[in-house]
């Protein structure tokens, strides 16, 4: 009988601690899936020189740093271009000669893995099809699309791809070049992996320790 007590004791002082500990760590994970790394991901900061004149176009891009030969880069602004994914703007990437890049260091924890993911589209289509994407994670090639083609009815592709951080500031960098019109990128967005949830564990164990006490009771 003393037994039988002492194992409830334990069974019921571990269940109520896993548990506990289940509840911290969904938290976190729910809290850490929830923090953004990258600002001005979706490229609505910076107003539009003239919002009635898609052709006015902003050079500013608040947060990003430009990289790439003047004459490239003068051909990344906000636009208002009508097939954006969220928001009212996104970014157009309108250099035909070399690629040219936006970039952002990001605060990382070093190996922990995040989730990267953008929406890209062109309005180049038919023969008139000539562009490259690129994105480098800390100088490293990680993702290239090569000739990417106007689609009606879904203008937007969403990319995603995961990466374990290997420094606590990690680069970012995006872009492209498009020969015969422009490549929009949007809703750029970086977020750290949820870890596996504790509680298929805690079941497990508090389902171990039930049978133990009921075989303890069935001996008694």
């Amino acid at each position: 009988m003393k037994l039988t007590k002492k194992l409830s004791i334990i069974v019921f002082t571990l269940t109520t601690t896993l548990i506990s500990t289940a509840v911290i760590t969904n938290t976190y994970n729910a809290a850490a899936q929830a923090v953004e790394l990258v600002k001005n991901g979706s490229f609505e900061l910076d107003p539009l020189v003239d919002p009635n004149n898609p052709n006015v176009t902003n050079p500013n891009v608040t947060d990003w740093i430009k990289s790439g030969d003047p004459f490239d880069t003068s051909g990344i602004r906000i636009d208002n271009f009508p097939q954006y994914q969220s928001g009212n703007q996104g970014l157009s990437i309108g250099s035909f000669v070399n690629p040219a890049y936006i970039s952002q260091n990001l605060a990382t924890t070093i190996g922990t893995n995040y989730n990267l993911s953008f929406f890209l589209g062109t309005d180049e289509g038919g023969s008139d099809v000539n562009n490259i994407f690129q994105t480098f994670i800390d100088g490293n090639k990680v993702f290239e699309k090569i000739n990417t083609i106007n689609t009606a009815g879904a203008p937007f592709t969403q990319y995603d791809l995961n990466f374990v951080a290997t420094k606590s500031s990690t680069e970012l960098k995006l872009g492209g070049k498009a020969y015969y019109g422009f490549l929009y990128l949007d809703a750029v967005s970086v977020t750290p992996v949820p870890e596996p949830s504790a509680i298929g564990g805690i079941v497990v164990t508090a389902g171990l320790l039930g049978i133990c006490l009921k075989r303890k009771k069935a001996i008694s």
